[in-house]
This record gives structure tokens, C-alpha cells and sequence, in this order.
């Protein structure tokens, strides 16, 4: 009798076990985390603004010539930022008064500049966020 109450203990201890691993696969599958969505290159300049050139003077005594291209979260975003232009070309040149031509020459002194431009942006935003600021062009003399 001991060895067939061992046989049906050890049989319920492997079913709960195949049980409990079915279901943590199970849900792994359906409640992690998707992958984020690339978007396209359509929907990425459906969704961005153009800030013309600015052309201003830095703490240093250059001039600096430079445009961006904003990328947003949503079509609704973009239509948001095309109206704050104004507010996004001011803080670009308030940034741009406080660096030096070293501060700003070189790959990582734009990807602070941009990403300083992002942050104040996304602060001014109400219906979106910048996902991205792109620089399409810059002069530096």
C-alpha cells in the first residue's frame, strides 16, 4: 500500500509541475512585453516638423548656422510643435548662447545639443512628445 500511495503522490507532484510550467509559458507569451514598432521612413516625415536655419552667435565669439528636423510621436504632435515653432527656435538659440565652439564641435557635442532640444521641447508638448531631433545641417565658423 506505501508503494502505491509513493506511485500517485509522485504522479500529482509531475502533473502540478507540467501545470504550473505550462502556464508560466503561457503567460509569457501573451503578457510580455511586445516588441516597440519601427516606424517607417513615410511615417517618420509624416509625423516631423522642419525648423528652418537658424543663424546665431555662441558664447564664444562663432557664429553657428544649423537646421533640425523634429520627429514626433503622433500626426496630432507634429501639428502641436508646427505651431510652436517659434518657442522651439527660441530655446535652440537661448541653448546655443551658452556653448562655446568646443562645447558644440564634435559628435557629442551636438547629441547634447539635441538631446537638450528634445527635453525643453517635450516640456512644451501637450499633445505628444519629440521622439527624435535630427540636425540637417550646421556651420560652425
Amino acid at each position: 500500500m506505501n508503494k502505491k500511495l509513493l506511485s500517485i503522490m509522485l504522479v500529482i507532484i509531475v502533473s502540478i509541475t507540467l501545470i504550473g510550467v505550462t502556464a508560466l509559458v503561457v503567460v509569457m507569451k501573451f503578457m510580455g512585453e511586445d516588441e516597440p514598432k519601427v516606424p517607417t521612413a513615410k511615417e517618420i516625415v509624416e509625423a516631423s516638423v522642419d525648423i528652418p536655419e537658424i543663424t546665431t552667435n555662441i558664447s564664444s565669439g562663432n557664429i553657428v548656422r544649423l537646421s533640425f528636423k523634429i520627429e514626433t510621436d503622433s500626426t496630432k504632435a507634429k501639428e502641436e510643435l508646427a505651431q510652436r515653432e517659434f518657442q522651439v527656435r527660441d530655446l535652440i538659440i537661448a541653448e546655443l548662447a551658452n556653448m562655446t565652439a568646443d562645447e558644440l564641435n564634435g559628435n557629442e557635442g551636438m547629441n547634447k545639443l539635441k538631446e537638450s532640444i528634445k527635453e525643453k521641447t517635450n516640456k512644451l508638448m501637450q499633445e505628444g512628445k519629440v521622439n527624435k531631433v535630427y540636425t540637417t545641417s550646421y556651420i560652425l565658423q
